[in-house]
């Protein structure tokens, strides 16, 4: 005890440093111990990897080949082909697809495992070998892949039992035939092989383990033949990287630097950790900023703290304007759905309403007239609300893609002012018209003809809203230096304030003064149109004068088809040549919606037939030849209407059928387009586009 404390600080200091080395010396053995068994843990460990790797990498060579021939093995027309034996329709659409493939033979056997027919390349021998002991095991498995010896040296074969379209999944019918695929293991597969697996690659009959190096990673996969024997091996190696002889080096030299640099600490540690933590703490207490300012000027991590602390008083203010911006956002959702509760249980108070007051059998039957147009209308704003909110999210999840057609803008143009000229209210005076272009188009425009329309729609519709009196005017005009359609909206009415123009195309915003709360709607169609645009690559812009009205204007990439366009003539609207009666089935398993299309057809005096499934439809449209026109729902119990729909068109392919849906989105459209549907109607019906349309699809056999 008196030796401790006769001791000074500098023996002190000394016997702390001879301990530190004494303990870095063990330290040292135990890690150069460690590190010996770490280099055989991690060299086992990457072997293991290796394997896994090699074997995740030789089955993706083969995944392309695997889902060709499970795509081609269940088609309805080889399954035929397996029957015909039609060589020509193998070459048509077998042989003419080989190269595409990505195999060196193609096969097909009959279900009786007689060779029909095959094709392969030039240096490809064999033409009849897959063995019978195959066919019997791929029948039980429906699909094999195993290895084969052949004159040409080692196949991969890929084989599948043939079915019908109906049956992907190969379990619900026999088997019609096999087909196989077949890749020869020559000199290119073996390059691309050992360039996807970084690796170098033997095949042997049989490989000796004491060939394998020991610096070198290695993986041994068997390739077998249909009953599971070994036909050749394949030995995947990769030079191991592994040096732990400089981490042991390493190890002494960090002990030898660790000691100079202990010494080191003692001094430095005062000045470049003590004063810091001082200033720190000063901070802390008392938050002043000549603290702050010392603590910045300190190097390193230290320094770095005093712009932390600078950075605080900026990121305090910002996180307070943050906090009121979310408020305000939390406010505005809030007060759209409370917009959105009142402008959905308007038309609802009125369908409820009205409808209960239609039940007193006392009423007028001029009454009974105003309360079902108070209900249609009410109905129809109801829709309206529906399809914006459906049509906002749908954009949201970005499940709306533009679908890029060539389009005629002046017969677009004609085509909207004859639209909208009639939806004018009787009491605005309003004059209506198309600002005339000189700018004349070299061919069809490619855009979304769609989308387009409707962002015009929205822009007159929100136009004619707030206007009572003066002009509406809608047009374009050609920006040819920079290869843009310029359009423009403008009318006269009440005009947008300077505060609003900021937010007029936001969501959950809407204009709050007494002109708009009169009226309904969400406020949803500009926010709407915007995405639309920006979806076609243009941009919106708005001028506007509160009490002096608005001109929208927007661009869209101007894009030529490649064909000439034709001079286009907007033809009179058809009057209706086919209005005499027709038999008509009504394919609805709905007994509400049937009743209401029953009874629009038959005011036309036509003969309404139901089916309330897909195959009652299938069978009334074979035993009833008296037949015009079929309705048919998409979504129905036992066949759905495509289903139907594809029956009925083998059995008659002129058949003129009309989809009906309750899904209004242009892809659902797009696939009842490529169906071959003569057209198509949504839910809810309205009754003159149910007339349009029989009218249309008789004039043209289809509206599309």
């Amino acid at each position: 005890m008196k030796l401790t404390l006769k001791l000074t600080t500098y023996f002190k200091l000394v016997l702390l440093i001879i301990g530190i080395c004494s303990l870095f010396l063990l330290l040292f053995s135990s890690l150069y111990l460690y590190t010996v068994q770490q280099e055989n843990d991690v060299f086992k460990a990457n072997s293991n990897q290796y394997k896994k790797e090699v074997k995740r990498l030789f089955d993706f060579n083969s995944k392309t080949q695997i889902v060709t021939i499970n795509d081609l093995t269940y088609w309805d027309s080889l399954v035929n082909f397996t029957k015909t034996k039609d060589t020509l329709w193998f070459k048509k659409y077998i042989a003419n697809e080989f190269p595409t493939y990505e195999v060196d033979y193609i096969s097909v056997y009959g279900l009786d495992k007689k060779f029909i027919t095959s094709i392969a390349k030039p240096d490809f021998k064999s033409k009849d070998f897959i063995p019978e002991q195959a066919m019997k095991n791929l029948y039980k498995s429906k699909f094999s892949r195993f290895y084969f010896r052949i004159p040409s040296g080692v196949v991969e074969v890929l084989g599948g039992t043939i079915h019908g379209s109906n049956d992907p999944k190969k379990t619900k019918t026999k088997p019609s035939g096999y087909m196989f695929m077949a890749r020869l293991l020559d000199k290119a597969y073996f390059k691309n092989l050992e360039d996807i697996c970084s690796s170098k690659i033997y095949i042997f009959n049989d490989v000796d383990t004491d060939t394998i190096e020991d610096k070198k990673v290695s993986s041994l996969i068997k390739l077998e033949n249909y009953d599971n024997v070994a036909v050749a091996k394949l030995l995947f190696e990769r030079p191991s990287y592994l040096n732990f002889e400089r981490t042991k080096e390493l190890l002494l030299i960090i002990v030898i630097a660790t000691l100079i640099g202990l010494i080191a600490a003692i001094y430095y540690s005062r000045k470049w950790v003590y004063k810091p933590l001082r200033l720190v703490t000063n901070i802390l207490e008392t938050d002043r900023e000549i603290s702050i300012s010392l603590l910045k000027r300190e190097p390193g991590e230290f320094g770095h703290i005093g712009n932390l602390f600078e950075d605080h008083r900026k990121n305090r203010f910002q996180l307070e304007k943050s906090k009121e911006k979310a408020e305000e956002s939390d406010k505005l959702k809030s007060t759209f759905l409370a917009n959105l509760s009142h402008e959905i249980r308007t038309p609802m108070n009125a369908i409820i309403g009205f409808s209960d007051l239609l039940l007193n059998e006392s009423l007028s039957e001029d009454l009974k007239k105003k309360y079902l147009k108070i209900i249609n209308s009410s109905g129809k704003s109801l829709v309206s609300i529906i399809e914006d909110l459906i049509e906002m999210s749908k954009i949201d999840a970005k499940l709306i893609l533009p679908n890029y057609k060539g389009l005629d803008i002046e017969k677009c143009i004609n085509e909207l002012y004859n639209t909208l000229k009639v939806t004018i209210p009787e009491d605005k005076s309003i004059d209506f018209y198309v600002i005339k272009s000189t700018d004349r188009f070299e061919n069809d425009i490619l855009t979304d003809e769609v989308k387009l329309k409707q962002i015009i729609v929205n822009l007159l519709t929100n136009a004619i809203k707030f206007t009572d009196n003066g002009h509406v005017a809608f047009g374009y005009s050609i920006n040819k230096e920079d290869h843009l359609l310029e359009f423009r909206v403008e009318d006269t009415g009440i005009g947008i304030s300077k505060k609003d123009l900021k937010v007029v195309f936001d969501r959950f915003r809407r204009v709050d003064d007494d002109y708009s709360i009169s009226l309904s709607g969400l406020g949803l169609g500009l926010s709407i149109s915007k995405a639309y645009i920006e979806m076609l690559g243009g941009e919106i812009k708005v001028e506007s004068v509160y009490g002096g009205g608005s001109v929208f204007k927007f661009t869209i990439p101007l894009i030529y088809e490649e064909y000439a366009i034709e001079n286009s003539v907007i033809k009179e609207e058809c009057t209706n040549k086919n209005s005499d009666s027709k038999t008509i089935l009504v394919a609805e398993d709905d007994n509400i919606n049937f009743l209401l299309l029953k009874t629009i057809l038959e005011l036309k005096k036509h003969t309404v037939l139901r089916a309330r499934n897909g195959q009652e439809v299938v069978d009334i449209n074979a035993s009833n030849l008296e037949i015009d026109l079929i309705f048919m729902d998409i979504k129905m119990p036992v066949l759905d209407g495509y289903e139907a729909f594809e029956m009925i068109k083998k059995e008659n392919p002129n058949r003129i059928v009309i989809a009906q849906t309750a899904h209004s989105s242009s892809e659902v459209k797009e696939k009842i387009m490529k169906a071959g549907f003569s057209g198509y109607i949504t839910k809810p019906l309205d009754k003159e586009k149910i007339y349009e349309i029989i009218n249309k699809v008789y004039q043209n056999n289809s509206i599309f």
